[in-house]
């Protein structure tokens, strides 16, 4: 069967976005194949340990503007002219409540055909919790890393519908954690996407794209 895209073509010709043009929209029916991304981005053992704070109005990217100052102070002109900003943010712990929760609503979609079933699947991401909460100990590392799977999903998404993005680790998160609310909540924040259409102070796009070379990436066995 041929593919309906060229994924390779996608990943090449994607960059990250340096200036956004303030005037244009993403429209909301793309918009929300975005949000269907990150919502049905992998995890390990579906533990779903995210939470995306969307910023699609001037007032909602003002609130998030501010945390790019001082040394991250070039990135607050991305976040203001872009069209929607995400802040994808990791839980601080996976508590009892959270995995009740993933349970249940796995159990509402028919993951599980029988009660056996169920209890065996509650059992073995309990365990990998208890893994990296007590013998490894990197449990908000762990957490994280699944939200980095979730960015990768949206940049590649953004991409394959035409748009552009940027994402940024620099910015002061504490601060947006406080403006944000997040601490109270359980959350932290990890990283942020601005998104939108490019705009004619990138400078990034007409560059080449620059990777090492296959044979140094890739073993093959």
């Amino acid at each position: 069967m041929t593919p309906s895209v060229d994924i390779a073509d996608i990943a090449t010709s994607r960059h990250a976005a340096k200036a956004f043009d303030p005037a244009k929209r993403i429209p909301e029916s793309l918009f929300e194949q975005l949000l269907a991304l990150l919502r049905n981005s992998p995890s390990s053992v579906n533990s779903q340990p995210w939470h995306f704070v969307v910023a699609a109005s001037d007032a909602g990217k003002a609130r998030i503007a501010p945390a790019a100052h001082g040394p991250y102070a070039y990135n607050e002109p991305k976040i203001r002219g872009a069209s929607h900003v995400v802040v994808l943010c990791a839980r601080t712990d996976i508590d009892a409540a959270h995995l009740n929760a993933l349970l249940a609503q796995e159990t509402r979609d028919g993951r599980y055909p029988d009660a056996a079933a169920q209890e065996a699947y509650r059992k073995s991401r309990a365990a990998y919790v208890e893994l990296h909460r007590a013998r490894r100990q990197d449990l908000p590392h762990w957490m994280e890393k699944q939200v980095y799977l979730a960015l990768g999903s949206l940049l590649l998404g953004a991409a394959a519908l035409g748009l552009d993005a940027c994402p940024m680790e620099g910015f002061d998160a504490t601060a947006l954690d406080a403006e944000l609310g997040l601490p109270a909540r359980g959350l932290k924040s990890v990283a942020i996407v601005a998104l939108g259409f490019r705009g004619p102070g990138d400078w990034n796009a007409p560059l080449p794209k620059s990777r090492l070379p296959a044979e140094t990436l890739f073993t093959l066995l």
